[in-house]
């Protein structure tokens, strides 16, 4: 399995996408585009995970270097990701208190 820097670097930025736009319908989580992309990863593997436990297609997988990154799993995997993580952290609790 070999991966070139150029493949590296567009599976990064497919990530990134896919993990802002699953940050987005998550509930979003503080973090710039670093985690963008770590989100955009880790929804991948889970939402691929779900997919295969659940029998569902593959759908919108992008070949990059004979790598396959399933855009669709990644932005589904990547919101219950980031909803998750804001349920067990409390997060997206705000004052809106005027000063």
């Amino acid at each position: 399995m070999t991966l070139t820097i150029t493949g590296l670097l567009i599976l990064l930025l497919i990530a990134g996408v896919c993990g802002a736009i699953g940050r987005a319908l998550g509930g979003g989580t503080a973090g710039g585009v670093i985690v963008s992309i770590a989100v955009g990863f880790v929804g991948a593997l889970f939402g691929s995970f779900m997919a295969a436990q659940l029998k569902m297609p593959e759908l919108l997988v992008i070949t990059v270097d004979h790598q396959n990154f399933p855009i669709l799993w990644s932005i589904i995997g990547a919101a219950l990701f980031v909803a998750i993580i804001q349920l067990i952290s409390g997060g997206g609790r705000r004052s809106w208190r005027y000063h």
